[in-house]
């Protein structure tokens, strides 16, 4: 379901409530004393409180992740046109030759970003792949026949232009992980099973529904924040397409 955020809403949601409602049940078959009660509220405000504070922890990592998108965004972006220009130090025909391969570069690039099919995507990530192996071969060569600090700029241009796409590569795999989802999901059961537990007549019951609904929220939208291919939030490519649209023999 993390893979999914939208789907992780509803579960979420209706397993929090149900932990309201199992503390409901235990309140009932032993209420909370006078004396207990002030002790139980430690615990529960304690409880909430860290809470509150995971959530917000796993907002900030979700938040900085989603930052770290754009910007390899942004450094592909300027390492493919600052490419395109240095191509122009090369050879005539080594330099069209390279232009030419970095058109349809960027193109695959502004896919990767777009897409939302799997096999799509493992048809970019190959295409991607031949793709890089060409134009480091075409550089590569130049740069052997002929080792001079010109032709060295476009081959430390190329470098970065291949680099950039691993750092941007690696950022999309950086997630939350898995085992951090399950303490927070427990934590928020535990919060819901206390808030149950203490509250004092039946009728407040139908309040128990707002904290189940409000953490729900939260994890679908952190959710939503660091699945960077299936969620509502996505980053843009406008960087790569505003590259694409200055790059002229289009």
């Amino acid at each position: 379901m993390l893979r999914y955020p939208v789907l992780l809403f509803i579960p979420t949601f209706l397993c929090l409530w149900l932990a309201a409602q199992a503390g409901i049940a235990f309140r009932k078959r032993r209420p909370l004393s006078d004396d207990e009660r002030e002790d139980f509220g430690v615990v529960q405000s304690a409880t909430l409180t860290l809470l509150a504070l995971i959530i917000g922890f796993s907002f900030s990592m979700a938040i900085s992740r989603y930052d770290q998108r754009k910007n390899y965004e942004e450094q592909e972006a300027n390492a493919i046109g600052t490419e395109y220009v240095r191509a122009g130090l090369l050879p005539p025909a080594v330099g069209d030759t390279v232009r030419s391969q970095l058109r349809k570069y960027i193109e695959l690039r502004i896919r990767f970003y777009r897409t939302r099919d799997e096999d799509e995507l493992e048809q970019i990530d190959k295409d991607t792949s031949q793709l890089q192996s060409q134009m480091w071969a075409t550089v590569q060569s130049a740069g052997l026949q002929q080792p001079n600090p010109v032709t060295t700029l476009a081959v430390a241009g190329m470098n970065d232009v291949l680099n950039s796409q691993g750092y941007t590569q690696a950022a999309w795999w950086n997630q939350i992980p898995g085992s951090a989802w399950g303490f927070l999901v427990l934590t928020a059961i535990c919060c819901n099973v206390l808030v149950g537990y203490g509250s004092r007549r039946d009728h407040v019951a139908k309040l128990l529904i707002v904290l189940p609904l409000v953490i729900s929220v939260s994890f679908f939208l952190i959710a939503d924040i660091d699945t960077p291919r299936k969620g509502l939030i996505h980053v843009s490519p406008q960087n790569l397409l505003s590259v694409q649209q200055s790059l002229p023999g289009k």
